[in-house]
């Protein structure tokens, strides 16, 4: 792994800058999937699941087939599966906005409603791995929120995947995947019912699948490679550069950063780097090509560069400097903030804004769920109490029919 200063700028923007842009030629490939999809329905989903997902029979699985493949997973998998769902449960239910009535002035009381969407559809990745997991983080909250359907897609739902969804009471489970997928989703066929919303990580095809559809139907955000930055002044090079070949095998354009004002800790992280990759080589190429070692002037620039990344996960040495962590999907706190115990089972959601997009939202939640709107109620009262505010602001913009229809009611 890289060592290399903070002063040499070069050096540093290499490691540090990464414009999240969509590849114009994968743009448009998934634009023209999805648009067939739209058009020509099952017909060109079933097309593209044979291409690309080597499906052979039925587009979905029945309760009984989603059954008998979770029964097929390891108990102390299913069991696994059973725990991490409580404790997303568990965040989750805090994370439902509250309704709440509050008066403006007397006569003018102004509610805030929660309703939660009525069908939401949860990408599965079907790569490198089965991601159970990821149905776990996206469908359990959705339930919690209050979703009535859910609906989820997975290329490949293989017995692990089966066991979360019918522990988070999937609704619906469709095999299929990447960018015909999220149509399917996005507009309906005669198979897969159309949905309010579509969350879930996957490939670059879904990324830029998702961002196609975007203006049609509402998306978690738009995701990109996955990343860890490490901000420390000290601790145990051998458990750093764990959770730095950890978060590089997800994928070969993974993100895996330390930033640090010691030479030394950024001298022997990479050695252990080097010498772990001799046992978890999948993530090699995501450390040769984008991981590395960033020696700052003082911990004060290390947070300031990490806040100028405003990676997905964050991990620092103290609540000192979690505070000052302010642009991160997540940041873990210690010694014992192994990342990956964020992944699978703190119980917080492992769904979170990549490529910079920490700069203004954090990750999925029970909240993106639900729709927050207003209910405003006036009596005659409370009507002439905001009458002069109203009026007054109505005539200055010009709007002389806004202050019309409030002064007619006050004759």
């Amino acid at each position: 792994m890289k060592v290399v200063s903070a002063t040499n700028a070069r050096a540093r923007r290499q490691l540090l800058d990464r414009s999240q842009t969509a590849d114009p030629a994968v743009a448009a490939q998934a634009a023209g999937i999805v648009e067939d999809v739209r058009q020509r329905g099952d017909r060109a989903l079933r097309e593209y699941a044979r291409r690309f997902d080597k499906l052979r029979g039925s587009l979905e699985l029945t309760r009984e087939e989603i059954s008998d493949s979770a029964a097929e997973e390891p108990a102390a998998v299913r069991r696994a599966v059973a725990r991490a769902a409580v404790h997303i449960r568990r965040i989750a239910r805090r994370q439902v906005p509250k309704q709440w009535r509050a008066a403006t002035v007397p006569g003018v009381v102004v509610e805030q409603r929660v309703t939660p969407l009525a069908r939401v559809g949860c990408y599965v990745p079907g790569g490198r791995y089965p991601l159970p997991s990821s149905l776990l983080m996206t469908a359990v909250p959705a339930r919690v929120a209050g979703v009535e359907e859910v609906v989820a897609v997975c290329p490949r739902p293989d017995p692990s995947v089966c066991a979360a969804a019918l522990e988070a009471g999937v609704s619906r489970l469709f095999r299929i995947g990447g960018a015909h997928a999220v149509a399917a989703l996005a507009y309906g066929t005669r198979t897969v019912p159309h949905v309010d919303k579509i969350v879930g990580p996957g490939n670059a095809y879904v990324a830029a699948a998702k961002a196609h559809v975007a203006a049609d139907c509402p998306i978690d955000f738009f995701a990109g490679p996955t990343e860890i930055v490490i901000v420390a002044e000290g601790g145990n090079a051998s458990w750093i550069a764990a959770d730095l070949v950890a978060q590089a095998e997800h994928d070969p354009d993974a993100r895996a950063l330390l930033l640090t004002p010691s030479r030394e800790l950024a001298r022997a992280v990479a050695r252990e780097v080097d010498r772990q990759l001799e046992y978890h080589p999948a993530a090699r190429q995501s450390i040769e090509q984008h991981g590395g070692a960033v020696v700052t002037r003082d911990l004060a620039q290390a947070v300031e560069l990490a806040n100028a990344v405003a990676p997905e996960h964050a991990v620092c040495d103290d609540e000192r400097t979690a505070h000052a962590l302010t642009r991160a999907g997540t940041v873990f706190v210690g010694p014992y903030g192994a990342q990956a115990a964020g992944d699978y089972a703190t119980g917080s959601n492992h769904v979170l804004p990549t490529g910079g997009a920490a700069r203004f939202r954090g990750g999925l939640s029970a909240a993106d769920f639900v729709r927050v709107s207003s209910v405003q109620h006036l009596s005659g009262d409370g009507l002439r109490r905001l009458a002069p505010t109203a009026i007054s602001l109505a005539n200055a913009e010009g709007l002389v029919a806004h202050a019309a229809s409030i002064a007619v009611r006050l004759r």
